[in-house]
């Protein structure tokens, strides 16, 4: 793997400020995330300042800065790969769902209440929002060069394209030289990538500079033809072919990927269950955890194969009643309670903390119509959801040992404990955060408490006493992927042209 001796200080180098690069997509789940991703380690590798930006992200998979804002997951790891901190000002408008027809609204890092899809897209101010947007890019645009932006499902929604805030409008307003990004696995590349770019305005055609094609299994040479026949058909050249890879680890946001998981116990191995919620949210809480070779980690939501696991983790959701009463429904609740009776352990973190509580109450019906529902009783603690949201990072020391560890809260539940606190947490500022009855069954409102290494080998330590020794920090690991990613797509992608195309002229 190459050196990059100025990714530490770009500053040394007499770069010239490059133009906004921006990448949009023939339809959702083409690899814009990741490829945004190794766009930001790449410019960062070559000596500039580099950050992400997309206006309006759809996820439950979210994140707290530093100061307190909840911003989408995927443009954190993409300002982990440029090696800056993340800011609210790189996602500006957060969509998190809380049903099939409704979401939370999060605008700059702060919640401004639940709304339809139709309310959203049909009666909100578009124009002001677009303001809004606009705004935060500016202000990052004057801080980062180049700025990486990401566009938001396919460009070629031609009932939805003049309440855009995210794809064309915005590589307008940026400047951006803008690329198309096809996935070649899904099958029809050809229709979909000739009829986005035929269904453009001449305005917006001004934009794009080329097309990357992606997720190519097979020897490349062999699309030769195809690449002369694309470039013919839309006047664009195509700039790369990402080949498909199975041995790169980036952090995923969309929930899609979870039905690429594996979902069987195996022999050999730790099994660890993750309950596959409907709502399921931060599923990156679990990364770090899958990636440990003492253990097999699927998610499930089948009563008999969360029986195989020695591990059974209930994650967070974006809705905790209406996933709690499918759990009681679905026989899920009662196979977490039998496998607990049998010492197998038991986690939950944020909406699963609150789950394996006795009670939980929704009064002002801030999650939907439910506004009782017991727990799993598996802890001893009580929980209501309030109006206000709890969102914060946190640095902690667990179970009051000597490590230093960190995570992040996201709630809008307060959960109250017994008279005698056994918290899992002890908190720099002083508090305290879950709840431990045993080393086999404790509740957290942090997320990303799986990050820790401390944590996971305490977790593991009844199933295998074996600590890993000299392996990377899992900060290390992430970063050593994001070069790795840089290395493919430099082997696979026209630098030099898409360089070309990001000076000002």
């Amino acid at each position: 793997m190459k050196s990059y001796k100025n990714m530490d200080n770009p500053k040394e180098l007499a770069l010239p400020r490059l133009k906004p690069l921006m990448l949009v997509g023939t339809g959702s789940d083409v690899g814009k995330s990741v490829l945004a991703a190794g766009f930001c380690r790449i410019f960062k590798q070559d000596g500039y300042h580099p950050a992400p930006f997309k206006g309006q992200n759809m996820s439950l998979n979210s994140y707290v800065t530093a100061d307190g804002l909840e911003m989408g997951r995927a443009q954190v790891v993409q300002a982990e790969a440029a090696q800056v901190p993340c800011q609210v000002d790189m996602n500006p408008v957060l969509l998190k769902p809380t049903s099939d027809r409704s979401s939370q609204v999060i605008v700059l890092g702060k919640p401004i209440g639940n709304q339809s899809a139709h309310a959203y897209f049909k009666e909100n101010d578009r124009s002001a929002l677009f303001e809004t947007v606009k705004g935060a890019f500016d202000r990052l645009q004057a801080q980062y060069a180049p700025v990486v932006l990401e566009g938001a499902g396919s460009i070629s929604e031609l009932n939805l394209k003049h309440r855009d805030i995210t794809n064309m409008r915005m590589a307008q307003h940026a400047g951006a030289a803008t690329y198309l990004v096809a996935d070649i696995d899904k099958g029809g590349v050809f229709g979909s990538v000739y009829g986005t770019i035929a269904l453009l305005t001449p305005e917006e055609r001004a934009c794009m500079q080329g097309i990357i094609i992606n997720k190519f299994r097979g020897d490349p040479r062999l699309f030769e033809e195809g690449k002369g026949l694309m470039e013919k058909l839309t006047g664009l050249p195509v700039v790369g072919i990402i080949p498909h890879y199975n041995d790169i680890f980036i952090e995923q946001e969309d929930s899609v990927v979870l039905d690429k998981k594996y979902r069987r116990a195996v022999e050999g191995k730790i099994n660890v269950a993750v309950i596959l919620l409907r709502r399921l949210s931060n599923f990156t809480d679990f990364d770090r955890l899958e990636n440990d070779p003492r253990v097999n980690l699927y998610y499930s939501n089948d009563p008999s194969e969360i029986a195989e696991a020695a591990i059974i983790i209930l994650p967070g959701s974006k809705n905790t009643l209406s996933d709690l009463l499918v759990l009681h429904n679905s026989g899920v609740a009662q196979a977490i309670v039998k496998a607990h009776k049998e010492g197998k352990t038991i986690v939950g973190i944020c909406g699963g903390y609150q789950m394996l509580g006795e009670t939980l109450a929704d009064p002002h019906q801030v999650e939907g119509e439910i506004e009782h529902m017991p727990g799993l009783g598996l802890l001893p603690v009580h929980t209501v959801l309030e109006r206000n949201k709890t969102t914060r990072q946190c640095h902690f020391r667990f179970r009051g040992g000597p490590e230093a560890c960190s995570g992040y809260e996201i709630h809008m539940g307060v959960t109250s404990v017994p008279s005698d606190p056994r918290p899992v947490a002890l908190l720099d500022d002083g508090s305290s955060d879950g709840y431990w009855l045993n080393d086999r069954t404790w509740g957290s409102y942090i997320h990303g408490i799986l990050d820790n290494d401390t944590v996971i080998d305490q977790l593991l330590a009844p199933y295998d006493q074996r600590v890993l020794a000299n392996v990377l920090s899992y900060a290390e690991y992430k970063s050593q992927q994001f070069d790795r990613l840089a290395d493919l797509m430099r082997a696979n992608l026209d630098m030099e042209s898409i360089y070309d195309t990001l000076k000002y002229k």
